[in-house]
């Protein structure tokens, strides 16, 4: 009344057992299918979101022979839209609040660099209102972004 334990009628329990083992062998081998399906949904989110990063206020800059100017940094950035509203980066504001949030935001005081940007179909008198409260404010580096004869 004794039971085999092992694989397969007599004497065969080792060579079942050998068998086994080698079948569920541990695998040393890495697997990069999922590695290479986590860059491919990284490479897709980042081209989507790469041209969202870029979106500002969207005006139409004249052109220009001048040359670009060099920066260490970025310069505080003055838009006057088509419609003659007025915005520090993307944030709209009033005339009446310019001066104010132009000298909370600058970290270099009155030597920090603005570029006024203004629509080449906006009004002249509204652009140069926002550059004489700049100017009158104090601040000395002021420069009227345009676009290169070029294009670019």
């Amino acid at each position: 009344m004794g039971m085999s334990v092992g694989g397969g009628g007599g004497g065969g329990g080792r060579r079942g057992g050998r068998r086994r083992s080698r079948r569920h062998a541990v695998m040393s081998e890495i697997n990069v299918t999922p590695f290479v399906d986590v860059i491919l949904v990284l490479l897709i989110i980042f081209m989507v979101s790469a041209p969202l990063l870029t979106a500002g206020v969207p005006i139409d800059l004249p052109e220009s022979q001048a040359k670009p100017l060099s920066a260490d940094k970025d310069p505080i950035s003055v838009t006057i839209d088509p419609s003659g509203k007025v915005f520090i980066q993307d944030t709209e504001i009033t005339l009446d609040e310019l001066v104010p949030k132009l000298k909370a935001v600058a970290g270099n005081g009155y030597d920090e660099r603005i570029f006024v940007r203004g629509d080449k179909t906006s009004n002249y008198g509204t652009v140069m209102q926002v550059m004489g409260a700049i100017s009158g404010a104090g601040f000395r580096n002021i420069g009227l972004v345009t676009l290169n004869a070029d294009g670019g």
